[in-house]
């Protein structure tokens, strides 16, 4: 087993589940220590940690909103505090509300920018203090930010196409220090919230897809570790999809 991030320390935020656990057991495996944060199950968020701990590394979770900067901000310097620094921040955490412009409520569309969007640039702001040369970050976007199909997911696309311009301009603000951004911008992927086996992910794989599958969480996980790694020193403002030929 190689250990590529042998000696770094990453922290990935909604890192209790689905993608973001898979991200954080891949970078365990790699050698990094790893913090995550969660909102609402701790016994979750230990699992994940304990699974960790099992390549031999040190790893925490973080109870924290990723709607609330102050407690973002706080998990970055308890990682720091921690583990001893910060080499990687995933932001992995998100939340997608779907709903008609004719009703959609105000309050969930701050609350998903306030998760999508503000949470991202905080968490990077706070992380970039730390950060030496060889940093990374990495965000987790999604294919809906060049595609939406389906009526009701404007204001969910249009949180995630944000991050494309972030990533773009803070690829310019970075790059003197050698710190890399990119987008991971994933397409159907089986997890609790989106399973492979349900009447949506039929119509998907059927009608929207290229390749006729659901994407496993360990299959964005690798692209992640490949952008957290040395081998992805010269990759930055990007958004790279793995979506199955969603967006083809």
């Amino acid at each position: 087993m190689s250990l590529t991030l042998q000696n770094k320390c990453a922290l990935v935020t909604g890192g209790s589940r689905g993608i973001g656990a898979a991200i954080v057991k891949r970078l365990a495996r790699e050698g990094a220590a790893v913090a995550l944060t969660y909102v609402s199950n701790p016994g979750r968020a230990d699992e994940t940690v304990k699974a960790a701990q099992a390549f031999g590394v040190r790893a925490l979770a973080i109870e924290a909103d990723s709607a609330d900067a102050k407690a973002v901000v706080a998990a970055v310097e308890r990682t720091v505090g921690e583990l001893g620094g910060i080499d990687i921040l995933v932001n992995s955490a998100g939340i997608g509300v779907m709903g008609s412009i004719y009703s959609y409520r105000l309050e969930d569309f701050d609350h998903m920018l306030a998760v999508n969007v503000r949470a991202v640039f905080v968490a990077t702001q706070a992380a970039v203090q730390h950060m030496k040369t060889s940093g990374r970050i990495i965000n987790i976007g999604s294919c809906n930010a060049d595609r939406m199909p389906f009526a009701g997911g404007a204001v969910y696309a249009m949180s995630k196409a944000a991050l494309v311009g972030l990533v773009k301009g803070l690829a310019r603000d970075l790059g003197p220090l050698g710190i890399t951004i990119n987008n991971v911008q994933p397409g159907p992927i089986d997890t609790d919230m989106n399973p492979a086996d349900s009447d949506f992910a039929e119509v998907l794989r059927t009608q929207v897809m290229a390749l006729r599958r659901y994407g496993s969480v360990d299959e964005v996980a690798a692209m992640v570790a490949y952008l957290a790694g040395p081998e992805a020193g010269f990759v930055t403002g990007a958004s790279l999809m793995i979506d199955g030929g969603f967006t083809a």
